[in-house]
């Protein structure tokens, strides 16, 4: 499970909430992005999936940091 964010460290372990159903994901950090104005995140379709939005293709989350490298 992993994501992309524009500046938290690669190998940074990262817990995803959906804000709307409340699914979460536990995710490490491996890449840049999103640099789409407005998103903080990227997620692997697996993410997406877990977490319910893999149709919509977005989703308004809450990020917590669990671990930093």
């Amino acid at each position: 499970m992993t994501a992309a964010h524009r500046f938290l460290p690669f190998g940074t372990r990262v817990r995803i909430t959906n804000e709307t159903t409340g699914a979460t994901a536990a995710v490490r950090i491996n890449d840049r992005g999103s640099f789409i104005k407005g998103r903080i995140v990227d997620v692997s379709k697996g993410v997406a999936e877990r977490l319910g939005f893999c149709k919509q293709g977005i989703a308004i989350v809450r990020l917590e940091v669990i671990r930093e490298p």
